[in-house]
């Protein structure tokens, strides 16, 4: 795909809810550039979809993973380990927060919600990449996770999931110095605004992508498809000489000063 070949290529995929999820997308543009799959599945209620967009691309492993849980990563660890031997690839999309964490204010945040959110959605970067190093070191790996404006602008119903994503950035940066001796690049895309489950989620949503499209340099919102082409450039060959960075992909929204 786009002339990148990542044949022979282990690619961990984590955080597809459903066909709209951006990791989806990612992986999409994986499959076509020849990488093999993995996808986890978060419970009961999230597998049944995930394995009917898993039988799309053959070869492709489904397995159960709790980022909450330690024994469940480790067990993709171990499935991974022993059939694979390696991961070359591993894309993090995991976010969540609750509900009524996301609708009230963001100064009333009790102190559950706002360590879930920040477990889920950020501290599962750090945990996760640990306990895959073994397979990540073994031939180099380049990973991606996701993130938003919020990490560094106030954003309207975003509440705790800013400072989850702000988290989550710094995390990244550190994790790109720590393990770039292993070979190991670590990036985030920043996305605009793109319907997905998760976005769906937040109060004003529909408001947020027409705003975005008006000040947004290209006048329109992205595509989940765009999100897949960026993580493909950052994941393979042609992003070898960048980590620690945080890719924005949004139109030029981010650079606007009104």
């Amino acid at each position: 795909m786009y002339g990148i070949d990542l044949s022979g290529k282990h690619a961990l995929v984590m955080g597809v809810a459903n066909h709209r999820s951006l990791s989806w997308a990612i992986a999409q543009s994986l499959a076509k550039a020849g990488a093999r799959l993995c996808l986890t599945s978060a419970g009961e209620r999230l597998r049944s979809m995930v394995e009917e967009l898993a039988v799309t691309i053959p070869g492709t492993l489904v397995l159960d993973c709790d980022v909450t849980k330690d024994d469940t990563i480790d067990a993709v660890a171990k499935r991974l380990g022993d059939e694979w031997g390696s991961i070359e690839v591993l894309v993090h999309g995991i976010a969540f927060a609750r509900k009524e964490d996301l609708e009230g204010e963001f100064v009333a945040t009790p102190r559950e919600g706002f360590q879930m959110a920040l477990d889920v959605s950020a501290y599962s970067l750090i945990n996760v990449t640990n306990r895959m190093r073994p397979l990540l070191e073994k031939n180099g790996a380049a990973i991606v996770t996701l993130s938003y404006l919020a990490a560094e602008r106030a954003v309207p119903s975003y509440n705790v999931m800013g400072s989850a994503k702000a988290v989550l950035e710094q995390s990244v940066r550190q994790l790109a110095y720590e393990l770039g001796p292993k070979n190991i690049r670590i990036n985030a895309l920043s996305a605009g605004p793109v319907s997905t489950l998760a976005a769906r989620g937040i109060h004003g949503f529909t408001d947020m992508l027409k705003k975005h499209a008006e000040k947004a340099p290209l006048k329109r919102n992205i595509t989940k498809e765009e999100v897949g082409k960026a993580a493909l450039f950052l994941l393979s060959d042609l992003g070898s000489g960048v980590t620690g960075e945080v890719l924005y992909v949004d139109a030029g929204y981010h650079i606007m000063g009104w």
